[in-house]
């Protein structure tokens, strides 16, 4: 049975619904979104995380197709336009967002129908999505032990929902320790619980833990998803990564880290923004407070880990060298 995570957000007549992931898996709650703007907030407010904004994006930019129905088609797309942007700036170390609003466009621009290009626009980048996220998964499910311990960082969503599918295909044995992940409780709430749904032996360690479990031989293989590659190797992802990777390379673990493809439109890291949420949320967990009232806090939502500390890069089309990444491209060109 696919995991409730795997499908979290949802396209109904009375808007986009979304999973509370903020409250997951002790509450099942969704948040219905009947405006693109609500869409937006959900993603700002992190009701949905890691892939969840990428479909949140597609489905609100339907919504904002149906905003914009009735007006001339120049000013129906103008508007649509604003959506996108608007959706885009939620969250900006990802370009998740800008793929699922361009997707959506490119539906809008094939068809007389503005509101019907955009749900075939969002349809089809929803397929495109899974069906990459699938090839990632089974190329990443390649490179891991037959048996022995994965180590990940935060939630990857359908990045690891498809590498365990296929590495429990091809019969391997595989135990995973996760990280807690700070502030949100990412790793503990979600990744811990899907793979304890999908029946793998997991581990939850707190974050301060990682170079520990490495150092005594209890990690086989760093694996993490990553928000953005650049194309000269660098990886951004959820804050900490960067100290595991670190320690990994210490260690000699190996280090892998899982996108759909490398970012043609960031040649380097410095072409990455990396997003700042408010301090006050280190302050807090799960609604409450957890650190003295002399302290002020403060949360860079993503760390930039250089290309010396990665093993590998899995794409959906493979493994690469974190240096060369361009041949992910070769085959694209006349």
């Amino acid at each position: 049975m696919e995991p409730l995570l795997a499908r979290s957000v949802r396209l109904e007549d009375d808007g986009v619904h979304v999973l509370d992931r903020r409250n997951f898996p002790f509450e099942r709650t969704w948040v219905r979104c009947g405006t693109v703007a609500e869409v937006a907030k959900a993603i700002e407010d992190m009701v949905t995380q890691s892939s969840g904004p990428y479909f949140a994006a597609l489905w609100g930019m339907v919504l904002a197709a149906r905003e914009a129905r009735g007006l001339p088609r120049d000013e129906a797309r103008a508007q649509l336009d604003r959506a996108g942007q608007l959706l885009i700036a939620t969250r900006r170390t990802n370009n998740h967002l800008r793929k699922a609003v361009a997707a959506v466009l490119a539906g809008v621009d094939e068809s007389d129908d503005v509101e019907a290009g955009a749900l075939k626009g969002a349809k089809a980048g929803d397929e495109r999505y899974r069906t990459r996220s699938r090839k990632l998964g089974e190329h990443t499910a390649e490179l891991l032990p037959d048996e022995g311990a994965v180590l990940t960082h935060c939630w990857a969503d359908l990045y690891l929902t498809e590498t365990v599918t296929a590495a429990q295909a091809l019969g391997k044995r595989l135990r995973f320790v996760c990280t807690e992940t700070r502030p949100y409780l990412q790793g503990a709430r979600l990744t811990a619980e899907t793979l304890g749904e999908m029946g793998v032996d997991t581990t939850l360690i707190t974050d301060g833990m990682g170079a520990a479990v490495m150092s005594t031989g209890q990690v086989d293989v760093l694996l993490t998803a990553a928000d953005r590659v650049t194309m000269d190797g660098h990886v951004v992802n959820k804050v900490g990564t960067l100290g595991l990777a670190v320690a990994a390379h210490a260690f000699d673990v190996p280090f892998l880290a899982m996108v759909q493809a490398p970012d043609r439109l960031a040649p380097t890291a410095a072409d990455v923004p990396i997003e700042y949420r408010p301090g006050d949320d280190v302050l807090h967990t799960l609604g409450r407070r957890t650190a003295t009232e002399r302290a002020r806090g403060l949360y860079p939502a993503f760390d930039v880990t250089p290309p010396r500390f990665v093993t590998s890069v899995v794409t959906d089309r493979g493994a690469y060298a974190p240096h060369g990444l361009a041949d992910y491209y070769v085959e694209e060109r006349p």
